[in-house]
Formats: structure tokens, sequence, C-alpha cells
């Protein structure tokens, strides 16, 4: 499948800031027989965040080696701002690095930490203070300075090494998994804080993740991978509303595989309602969300609840029917079934997608 993975060019990404554009290009990694990358194209452009998601093994820490420089592809060639650096040492492609281990030297300061690269650029002692100070104060932590590793929580310290990137103000950002050792409150926490510093900073970025919600709320557009392949590139929106393949469809978020049958004039019956049909007309199945359809009531496909689960604002039941289990997310309130008993499962949407192969 052929993909323009320069689709859906986000606002953000065309007001002039300064981050550079990122190409890969026919970009292939083999480690013997296995192929990490098979063929990767991809381009960011200037002042982007775009989220590189896909499970464990699909390639996309491998992507981010090739692009700072720990690795070499097989063929293709990695690009920065139009510069062919596939053969360029990591050291002299400008680009700032976030672990997911926050690898903090643990012998100096936060300060000495966030000045480190300054340091080795040869930047003066005054000037790596200043932009040291300067930095942790953007990051919430002006007054840490002073503090070592071992003295700071888990999500000051990633926001210390966030800051290190930050300090020899690169033109490409690469942030390896870098919330996924925190606690979900501090995860969401310094995900909406890295979103608003690459936006002040107009930084190009590429953010891997495996955590579905953490791309879709961080990112101007999500690249998914899968086996080293590519299989969608565009706007959070359109990856979770328009699935370009059954793969996309099933890891970003919760998908319902649902029978459907034709109704005239592009429309098709879905659990006893009639719904306009988006995409494929010859279609047998189409793929419906858990918050698209409803529980309860009389007309729609009957079932029983297999499993209830609180989630705050929105309750999420499991229901088994004729047509298999079915996932529907329902508002919390009151009169909501139990566990066991007989329900309704409804179509709440006028649009229904056709389910890809």
């Amino acid at each position: 499948m052929t993909l323009d993975a320069t689709q859906g060019r986000p606002a953000e990404a065309s007001s002039g800031s300064g981050g550079a554009a990122v190409e890969f290009r026919g970009v292939r990694r083999d480690y013997g027989s296995t192929h990490a990358l098979a063929g990767l194209d991809l381009a960011l452009h200037p002042g982007e965040l775009l989220a590189l998601l896909g499970p464990s093994g699909c390639g996309k820490t491998t992507a981010l080696r090739l692009l700072a420089g720990f690795d070499r592809p097989t063929a293709g060639q990695v690009l920065i701002d139009g510069r062919d650096v596939t053969d360029v040492p990591a050291s002299k492609r400008d680009t700032g690095m976030v672990f997911q281990a926050y690898s903090l030297f643990p012998t100096m300061t936060a300060a000495e930490n966030v000045a480190f690269g300054l340091r080795l650029r040869k930047v003066g002692a005054a000037e790596r203070r200043r932009r040291a100070d300067e930095l942790l104060e953007l990051v919430g932590l002006g007054d840490r300075g002073a503090s070592y590793a071992h003295q700071l929580s888990g999500g000051q310290q990633q926001r210390v090494a966030l800051a290190r990137a930050l300090a020899i103000a690169p033109s490409v950002l690469l942030l390896d998994e870098p919330l996924s050792a925190l606690d979900a409150r501090v995860r969401v926490q310094l995900r909406d804080e890295i979103r608003r510093l690459q936006l002040a900073e107009g930084i190009t970025t590429l953010f891997v993740t495996h955590d579905q919600s953490e791309a879709l709320a961080i990112a101007d557009r999500v690249a998914v991978l899968n086996a080293g392949r590519l299989e969608q590139v565009a706007p959070p929106h359109e990856v979770y509303a328009s699935p370009a393949t059954a793969f996309v469809a099933a890891f970003v978020g919760v998908v319902n595989r649902l029978a459907a049958a034709p109704d005239g004039g592009g429309r098709v019956r879905v659990l006893g309602a009639s719904a306009t049909l988006e995409g494929d007309a010859d279609t047998g199945t189409v793929i419906v969300r858990p918050e698209a359809l409803a529980i309860g009531g009389t007309a729609g496909e009957p079932g029983t609840v297999v499993t209830r689960t609180f989630l705050g604002a929105v309750t999420r039941f499991v229901v088994a029917t004729e047509q298999g289990e079915v996932t529907v997310d329902a508002v919390t309130r009151s009169g909501l079934p139990d566990v066991g008993e007989r329900t309704v499962v409804r179509l709440d949407t006028d649009r229904v997608r056709a389910a890809t192969t």
C-alpha cells in the first residue's frame, strides 16, 4: 500500500517555526533474517510533533535510532532539512534525545545535567548556567537546580532530561517512550508539558510510543507501524475515525466488527437500525466504535451483559449477542444493567464505516 506521508499537515507546522524537516526515504533495517523496517517512507514537517505508534517489535524504536544516528540503515536514506545524514555521526546531527530511562548523570546536579551538552560544545560557564536556569524554570524546576537525581521524583527526573535535550537548541527532538515509567497522573501532566514546550520552542519532534491514547492526545499526526511497515499516517482524529487498515482499526482504540445488510441508497442495516455506509458498498461487515452504540431500550440486538467496567464518566459494557461479544461505552448513570442481566445493544449513530480487510 502506498501512503502519502505528507497528508494532514498541521497548522502549527505551517506557522514558520524553526524546526527542521525530516525524511525517511525507503529506509530498510535488517537484523539477519529479521526486517525491523521494510522500506519506510515518512516525512516530518518543520515544527510538527509526529507520534510513531505501534506494538513492541514493530520497528518504531529502530526508526528513532536511525534518525538519531545510533544505528545505520541496511538501505535507504535519512535526511534532516534536505541534508543526507545517513552516515553522519550522532554527535553531528543536531538532535536532542529523551530516553525511557531518565539517564541522568548521578554525580551531577540537575543544573549540571542540563548544561552537559553545552559544556561539550565549549559554551562558556556563565552562558551554561544561564541556559540551565532558564530551562529548569521552563520545565517547572527552577528551585531544584542544586538537586541530584536521587533527590528527585521520576517525573522531575524526566523533566530534567527534557530540559537537557532542549538545552542545545536541537532542530529535531527525539522522544523514546519518555513517559512509560511514570504513574498515570504524572504521565498525563508531563505529556501535556511536553506538548506545550514543543509548541513554544517550535521543534520538529518524533515521539515514539506504544500507548494509543498518548499518541492521539499529543500528536499533530500519527504514523502507525506494524511489523516494520507503515499502515497509516494521518491526524489523530482521522486515524481513530477512519482507520486505513484492519490493523489500525484494532490497534487504535476499541472497535466492534458487526454484520451489515444492504438497505438501499448507500445505507445498511446494523443491529436492526439503518445507517449511512462510508466506504466499500459491497461489504458485509462494518466497524463501529463503542461510543457509537447505546445500551437498553427495545429496538436492537438482544444480549446478556458479560462485564461492566466503571471508567468514570463512562461505563464500558461487554454484551454477548448472536453476533458475538459487543463492547458498548455508555454515559454513567443510574439504571444501567448489571452483569448477567438481559439488555439490548443498538446503534447510536447514523454513519458506520465499512470494515477493511
